[in-house]
């Protein structure tokens, strides 16, 4: 029985915000001490050129969505809202003093949980407690996740009138039975009055995440799903492939049976409809599960060969330093990364006693920094090169071996010391990653780790 692409490239992989990912990260080297060495350093070789990155986890949500994998507190109760900006305060203000200038600011990024559980008081009140100790970078650029359900126009105004030109809705589907499965009821009319009112304040990026491979989801509800979505012409849309991880601890992905999601070939069907349709409707295809409008800065960073990535996912723009504030955030000084801890509680503790919540870590060694340019390269520019003695290292034979089958499916194109993934092979980036990762191939994992790459 001949075996297709699909089914031969579906297996556990990495998404790749990060090179080494974080289950290989080399925690007994890590030390809080290293990590501000670190940052120290990354912000004296590159802040007063490009500034530096802020993304800020604001971890409430009122209800479960069972598709999601994110560290979050489910609850109704809004006097934690004060507490937590406080605290992330706090934390801000643990690093501003160990920096020896006012921090540029280049970006900042609001992500969880739901950024729009927080009242306008309050996202006033951490917006101005952030850039009182800063000061901002030309060009810089403000974003943040709402919530279709409980974005307000207040709260959209509020945050343009801070600086925010970019806001990103979550869609998912509009199916209804989508919808009750994985918890997340939120009417079409919702997604177009918050889409609207962003244009109508001026908003210069606004987008839509919409997923395929969700439970119960047909080639008919991705079709009406990409037709809404049209009819309201987003800026940008990430269209990514549903992640199921139900060993995550804390993961509500219990709404459905593993009988009830799309497989292999019916999946690879949901994306390759949706991918079809969006081309047709003016958008190009930025990267891994990203799509833009020409006229979007994520468009433009692709043609000027400036696209980055990293935890935030694709920026337009590219940052040495970002700092995580907030529970559960990771940073990245490009030299290590360091991550909070997951705890609310532990985190408010650590801030009492004036320490940075960071507990866990790991520093890059030059092997590593070689594998993350490539990796990089692969994800925002579909090729990479070796013809540089810094980007060469000795496994390169190796990793042509394994990507022999890949080559020989057309998925890439090999050429000397180049590889150019082909535009069939776009789709499969994380399997073509995946033969870069020394980390992965030394030691495989034990455990589920990953989600499915297709």
């Amino acid at each position: 029985m001949k075996i297709s692409l699909t089914q031969k490239c579906n297996v556990p992989g990495p998404r790749y915000t990060s090179y080494p990912t974080v289950p290989y990260w080399n925690e007994s080297d890590f030390t809080s001490q290293k990590w501000i060495e670190s940052f120290q350093k990354a912000f004296l070789e590159s802040n007063s050129q490009n500034g530096i990155s802020l993304y800020i986890h604001l971890p409430f949500c009122e209800s479960m969505c069972t598709f999601c994998g994110c560290n979050k507190r489910i609850t109704k109760n809004h006097s934690v809202e004060e507490t937590y900006i406080k605290a992330v305060l706090k934390e801000w203000d643990l690093y501003c003093k160990l920096l020896p200038e006012k921090p540029l600011i280049k970006e900042i990024h609001l992500g969880g949980g739901t950024p729009t559980f927080f009242s306008i008081n309050n996202l006033e009140q951490l917006i101005n407690g952030i850039l009182c100790k800063a000061e901002k970078a030309e060009n810089y650029e403000f974003s943040f996740e709402g919530h279709p359900n409980n974005t307000t126009y207040d709260q959209l105004k509020k945050l343009y009138d801070l600086g925010f030109r970019r806001v990103s809705f979550g869609v998912q589907d509009y199916a209804e039975k989508v919808q009750k499965a994985i918890h997340r009821i939120q009417p079409f009319h919702n997604v177009a009055k918050v889409t609207f009112w962003a244009k109508e304040i001026g908003y210069t990026s606004i987008g839509h995440d919409i997923i395929f491979g969700l439970p119960f989801q047909t080639i008919e509800n991705v079709i009406d799903t990409v037709e809404k979505t049209n009819s309201l012409k987003p800026d940008r849309l990430a269209f990514y492939s549903y992640a199921h991880v139900p060993w995550i601890k804390g993961n509500g992905q219990r709404g459905f049976d593993e009988e009830n999601l799309p497989k292999d070939a019916e999946k690879r069907k949901l994306y390759e409809t949706g991918k079809q349709m969006l081309s047709k409707n003016g958008y190009t295809e930025i990267g891994m599960d990203h799509f833009a409008l020409k006229s979007d800065s994520l468009y433009k960073a692709t043609t000027n060969k400036q696209l980055h990535r990293n935890f935030m996912g694709y920026s337009a723009s590219k940052t040495q330093l970002m700092i995580g504030l907030g529970v559960s955030s990771i940073s990245d000084s490009w030299y290590s990364f360091a991550q909070n801890t997951k705890s609310i509680e532990d985190y408010y503790l650590l801030l009492e006693h004036d320490k940075l919540p960071v507990v866990k870590g790991h520093i890059l060694s030059n092997e590593d920094l070689i594998i993350r340019k490539h990796i990089l390269n692969l994800t925002c520019e579909f090729e990479t090169s070796w013809s540089k003695e810094a980007l060469y290292f000795k496994e390169i034979p190796d990793v042509l071996e394994n990507l022999k089958e890949i080559e020989k499916d057309q998925l890439i194109i090999i050429e000397g010391d180049k590889i150019k993934i082909t535009e069939a092979g776009r789709p499969f980036v994380r399997n073509i990653c995946m033969a870069f990762d020394l980390h992965l191939k030394r030691k495989s994992p034990e455990t589920n780790l990953f989600s499915m790459t297709v």
